[in-house]
């Protein structure tokens, strides 16, 4: 084994794939494996690797790095790798320890499921199978998870955690697969679409200098260039913004910045429903002391969260602040790995 600060280079690991989820040591850190070579992987570490050393065990998990989609993460603070922080902090306090391990939604809240389908419906991948008010004004869709099709058997309305089955879905092949309000998926794929609109609608950011002279349009991108520290008016996006969701990525921030965020976002009323804005938001605070490794996985959580919303009907704005950061973690992260930067 050989450890480079972020990045652990482990053998014995035939049996592990690209992209898997490893633990790593005694402390069960969580990486995800970067290349492999033969049976060595290279494995890119999430948390600080200080005190780790040859001889320590890795475990794959199997699975790809994937967030869990599902009634809860409106008002959620997460961090990079979608741990919720909140929870964390009544788990073990305020200076968060190695290894933690809490599921990012509450496994035993009750939500009150409406079906919306019949049994005998035949349905396939994004169609909605029911809905629950997450908060009082976003209404998530639970939908069929992508790739998957076939005929509703079950369906019932009632109280039920994220994990309770509460429709029973008969695939094509004849096989019955229960269906719960938490799907799982990987943050480096796409979540699958069947027509891409080109963007034509123009976003209202309510911000008078953009959208005067540097438009944006909805399905669009935009930059907001500044120096550090500048403030590049990401709270008067997110409040003035025609979207439905919001989701904030602190990619690299300072920490008093974040804070900054978390206080004033609860603070901020919305304009639309006259709610506080954290009604329809989901942040995901990444600060420059955590781990470099988790910054670069912050901007695909987020994007993977935009997209589940997003598949739903809802118009997402995403607000990753600040790119820069997020360029130097894929810097740092080739650098250790000894190869050139990506182009991408």
């Amino acid at each position: 084994m050989k450890v480079s600060g972020p990045l652990v280079v482990a053998t014995g690991l035939a049996d592990a794939n690209m992209s898997d989820v490893v633990r790593v040591g005694p402390q069960r850190l969580i990486g995800e494996i970067l290349t492999m070579k033969g049976d060595s992987a290279s494995i890119q570490v999430y948390e600080e690797t200080s005190g780790l050393g040859p001889g320590a065990e890795v475990v794959t998990t199997g699975a790809p790095m994937s967030v869990e989609l599902g009634p809860g993460m409106i008002e959620g603070i997460y961090d990079g790798i979608q741990r919720p922080l909140e929870k964390i902090v009544e788990k073990v306090g305020a200076n968060i320890t190695r290894g933690v391990e809490v599921p990012a939604l509450d496994r035993e809240k009750k939500w009150d499921f409406t079906a919306v389908v019949t049994p005998c419906k035949k349905v396939e991948g994004g169609d909605v199978s029911g809905t629950v008010p997450e908060t009082p004004v976003v209404l998530h869709k639970i939908m069929v998870p992508p790739n998957m099709s076939g005929t509703i058997t079950d369906i019932r309305s009632g109280s039920f955690t994220v994990e309770e089955t509460v429709a029973t879905l008969r695939t094509d092949k004849g096989e019955d697969v229960p269906l719960t309000m938490v799907q799982k998926w990987p943050v480096r794929i796409g979540r699958p679409y069947k027509h891409k609109y080109p963007p034509k609608r123009p976003l209202c950011s309510g911000q008078r200098v953009i959208d005067t002279l540097f438009p944006i349009a909805k399905g669009g991108t935009a930059a907001v260039p500044g120096p550090f520290g500048s403030g590049k008016v990401q709270h008067q996006l997110a409040k003035w913004s025609d979207v439905d969701i919001v989701v904030y990525i602190g990619c690299g921030e300072r920490g008093n910045e974040m804070t900054d965020v978390l206080r004033e976002f609860p603070e901020l009323k919305d304009p639309r429903t006259g709610e506080s804005l954290m009604k329809r938001t989901v942040l995901i605070a990444n600060t420059s002391d955590m781990p470099v490794a988790a910054r670069e996985a912050s901007v695909y959580t987020g994007i993977t969260i935009a997209e589940y919303f997003r598949d739903m009907g809802y118009d997402v704005a995403v607000i990753a602040d600040s790119t820069s950061r997020w360029a130097e973690a894929l810097r740092e992260m080739s650098g250790r790995l000894e190869e050139m930067p990506g182009e991408e």
